[in-house]
């Protein structure tokens, strides 16, 4: 069991914490592209405890600003966005991609001021249908090349989903292999050809097993972990019998990425980023190493789960993850988010 003060150590996001500047020297996750579609490209984010506002000028350029207007402190998630940027709605005063005021409309005619004025702006840079943001000092590093990065837009899909608890804590669920066994047991066991997209519902590679059952009945795998020069590689093995043992692989890339199969042809790249101390977004992109992905039959499946606009779980603690005690005895206790969604102390 780790302490309470190791706990906080590891968990804390914001910019004076060792945990909350860690993640800002590398790109973070900030938005879905498609959140900013629509006539109005601008929208409030809450990421690493700092209050932003997203928005995309005329020339199809990002950027991340802070939410308070450097004046007044007016809300700038209320903003204009006009060919210039955007502008503040109380004095009008105008900020560019880069920051820089280029007006400021209750100042005498010829006034220079503007030109001495920046807004608090973070990088962004679009990739395979999410906008990441660069929150530290300096340069941003170097975009990593993950196989989701450099695959066409047709074999991607990008999307993301709110869990209410830190996000050490829902990292750790998510390379967790041996919790698939109960919270993904799916007691129906699915024809694999109709659970397109779907995690844990293929087939067995090199087999006709499907994973709901090797998952069920398998149900202690032997663990095994091998440091690497990106992080960690995750090793899952489950004996069958006969001499076979089923083996699934967890690549985690330090400090918040790791890569997991979702069926023989394609691979899920996840993140889970902190929204503050006591929430976490995960966004996934799926990649797809056969055909294009069928983006539409995939959102639609997602949105069944996630609601608009704050993507949070349809069925959540706030209404018991639709617990049902007669249902649970022939069907799994699992809805997304059962589980994740505790802000608690840590430990094995």
């Amino acid at each position: 069991m780790i302490t309470s003060e190791q706990n906080t150590l590891m968990t804390r996001s914001g910019s004076d914490t060792s945990a909350g500047k860690l993640p800002r020297m590398y790109w973070q996750p900030a938005a879905l592209v498609d959140e900013l579609q629509g006539p109005r490209p601008v929208k409030a984010v809450r990421l690493l405890g700092e209050e932003l506002v997203l928005f995309r000028d005329a020339q199809g350029s990002y950027a991340l600003i802070q939410r308070h207007c450097p004046h007044r402190s007016a809300d700038l998630a209320y903003g204009r966005l006009e060919p210039g940027g955007l502008r503040c709605l109380f004095h009008g005063w105008l900020f560019n991609t880069q920051g820089q005021c280029l007006e400021m409309p209750a100042e005498p005619l010829g006034s220079t001021l503007c030109r001495d004025v920046r807004a608090r702006i973070y990088p962004v840079i679009e990739r395979s249908g999410v906008l990441f943001a660069y929150l530290g000092n300096g340069s941003p590093p170097s975009f990593p090349e993950f196989d989701c990065f450099v695959a066409p837009d047709s074999h991607t899909f990008a999307f993301k989903g709110l869990i209410e608890c830190n996000w050490l804590q829902a990292l750790e669920v998510g390379i967790d292999p041996a919790h698939a066994s109960f919270l993904h047991r799916f007691f129906e066991d699915e024809d694999p050809s109709a659970s397109y997209g779907r995690q844990f519902r293929s087939a067995s590679a090199d087999s006709d097993e499907p994973m709901t059952r090797l998952m069920r009945e398998f149900e202690r795998p032997r663990i095994d972990v091998e440091r690497t020069d990106f992080g960690l590689r995750i090793f899952a093995l489950r004996e069958l019998g006969q001499g076979r043992t089923h083996i699934r692989v967890t690549n985690l890339v330090f400090p918040e990425a790791f890569v997991i199969p979702l069926s023989g042809e394609m691979t899920i790249t996840q993140w889970h980023v902190p929204v503050d101390d006591q929430n976490c977004y995960w966004y996934a992109i799926f990649t797809s190493f056969g055909e294009p992905v069928n983006k539409s039959e995939m959102r639609n499946q997602r949105f069944e789960l996630y609601e608009l606009s704050d993507y949070k779980p349809r069925i959540n603690r706030s209404n018991d993850y639709g617990y049902d005690p007669a249902e649970q005895q022939s069907r799994d206790l699992y809805r997304h988010g059962f589980g994740h969604q505790r802000s608690r102390p840590m430990g094995r």
